[in-house]
């Protein structure tokens, strides 16, 4: 165990320590900041914040009420004017006055029809800016929970027959929880298991697994790698984890989200309970690719077949979000390598009987072991043979 313990912290320290593994870790949150940055520039740029005039010949706003601004608002909408007639605001808006204006027509409130007059200079915002001072005058004499209904729209709430589970607008963290576990988990296990086969690939390549494996055994070699492997995912995630609730909590100051809705915990602890397993299970797999491979290149390409059904949950979202308790979703979330996304997926829209839970995360605890113990007998077979690829058919024969 004293063994086992050592090869992890040196595995560990050894792909953290990198400068590249540094980099990796931080190249999505400031990969994601530079997309948002990059996305409030583009709006900025386009933004214009000079007044907007309009005409009303026939008295359909009654008064000039601004929108109000919203809480801590980046771009405020532009103030709006009204003009006696257009040749007025046609001269506002040669003169810069003005960015551009708008003419109510006689049967605007049948028909909704506007006319927009505009020069180069007007940005995208001149519309929706004056459809808020519209909604803002139009609702005005309205009770508020009218107005309300009015301006924020539908909220569809999906409910199951039984009353167990709810899925609307309010649900949008919940929803993508799952999507955006599964892509982290892929992204951890492709990195991680890289490390791994590329250490096991590049030992027996330079004959250090030669000085190795005369002080400790291969099981012990292999489960410590892999353990060290799983902790170097599972810091990555962490990273990104401590990243996105850093931006949950500073980004609604900014940019108005809505109200951050809570996450329950069970759900965490089974897509916790799911993932952790299967990680041991690919990595691994990886593992004993690496040590039966003769070069690094081939290990990866061969260990590719081990991730790809990760995705296919994903594939099928819409099957499982529409259907959760069909042949398609129960099958996904029952085999091993689609259960860590196919079965918290389904948890989100559907209760999961207890039995397909515990069915599920006994067979991944299974061949989580199994593939340890497997791992350190083909690991034991390959690790010292150089030249010569190791069949499958071989590995498992030498394991009987």
């Amino acid at each position: 165990m004293k063994k086992t313990w050592l090869i992890l912290v040196n595995e560990y320290k050894r792909h953290v320590m990198k400068k590249s593994f540094i980099f990796g870790i931080l190249s999505m949150p400031l990969l994601v900041a530079l997309m948002i940055f990059i996305g409030l520039l583009t709006v900025w740029l386009d933004y214009n914040k000079a007044p907007i005039g309009f005409v009303d010949p026939y008295q359909v706003i009654k008064t000039d009420l601004q929108a109000p601004p919203e809480k801590m608002e980046i771009f405020p909408n532009a103030q709006v004017s009204r003009f006696p007639d257009e040749d007025s605001a046609m001269k506002a808006m040669e003169s810069h006055t003005i960015q551009a204006y708008f003419v109510l027509t006689e049967n605007y409130l049948s028909t909704g029809e506007v006319m927009f007059i505009k020069d180069e200079k007007t940005s995208e915002n001149a519309s929706s800016d004056f459809g808020d001072f519209l909604v803002q005058n139009l609702l005005q004499d309205k009770p508020e929970q009218i107005s309300t209904r009015l301006t924020e729209g539908d909220n569809v709430i999906i409910r199951s027959l039984d009353g167990s589970r709810e899925m609307g607008e309010d649900n949008w963290l919940n929803i993508m929880l799952t999507v955006l576990a599964g892509i982290l988990f892929l992204i951890a296990v492709n990195v991680s298991g890289g490390y791994l086969l590329q250490a096991v690939v590049e030992e027996k390549e330079n004959r250090t697994m030669e000085i190795l494996v005369t002080s400790v055994s291969p099981n012990q070699l292999i489960t410590g790698k892999i353990l060290g492997d799983l902790l170097v995912g599972l810091t990555q995630l962490v990273v990104w984890i401590v990243f996105a609730v850093i931006a949950l909590l500073f980004v609604p100051v900014f940019i108005p989200i809505g109200e951050i809705p809570k996450i329950d915990f069970s759900y965490l602890l089974l897509i916790t309970a799911t993932m952790l397993p299967s990680f041991v299970m690919i990595a691994a797999a990886m593992g004993a690719i690496g040590a039966t491979a003769t070069e690094s290149r081939e290990a990866q390409q061969v260990a590719g077949w081990f991730t790809l059904p990760i995705m296919i949950p994903l594939w099928f979202i819409t099957s499982i979000m529409f259907n959760p308790n069909g042949p398609l979703a129960v099958g996904m979330s029952l085999f091993p390598l689609t259960a860590p996304i196919a079965l918290p997926l389904r948890a989100m829209f559907t209760p999961v009987p207890a039995w397909q839970i515990i069915l599920a995360l006994v067979v991944l605890i299974l061949l989580a072991i199994f593939s340890l113990w497997l791992s350190g007998r083909v690991f034991r077979l390959g690790m010292l043979r150089y030249g010569k690829r190791v069949r499958l058919r071989e590995a498992f024969e030498r394991v009987k």
